[in-house]
């Protein structure tokens, strides 16, 4: 299974995209969702996720094309910034409506 495909959900309700619905990424969603961009450091304190960790659901997010990540350096430090992509953006809407749809079925 791709990293974009989703598996139905038990309620009958739309496929779950499951790239968003793992929790450290969906932390990592709601965080971004919720600011124009944000540095690694930022999204570190905020999901309380190892450096290790963070990076790799990152790596995640950029192959499903929800984030854009860029390098950058400020007074010779590096510098990554994280934003949602429009796709992003999108796909986080996506998923917040359809756990609504299943969470006003229980």
């Amino acid at each position: 299974m791709s990293p974009t495909e989703k598996n139905p959900s038990a309620f009958g309700s739309p496929d779950i995209d499951r790239v968003i619905h793992e929790p450290a990424r969906l932390a990592i969603m709601a965080v971004l969702n919720a600011f124009e961009t944000a540095d690694f450091t930022f999204l570190l304190k905020q999901t309380e996720l190892s450096r290790g960790n963070l990076s790799s659901h990152l790596s995640k997010l950029e192959g499903a094309k929800y984030v854009d990540i860029a390098k950058e350096f400020v007074d010779k430090v590096p510098r990554t910034l994280i934003r949602l992509t429009d796709r992003g953006r999108s796909a986080i809407q996506i998923y917040r409506n359809e756990m609504n749809d299943i969470l006003s079925r229980l």
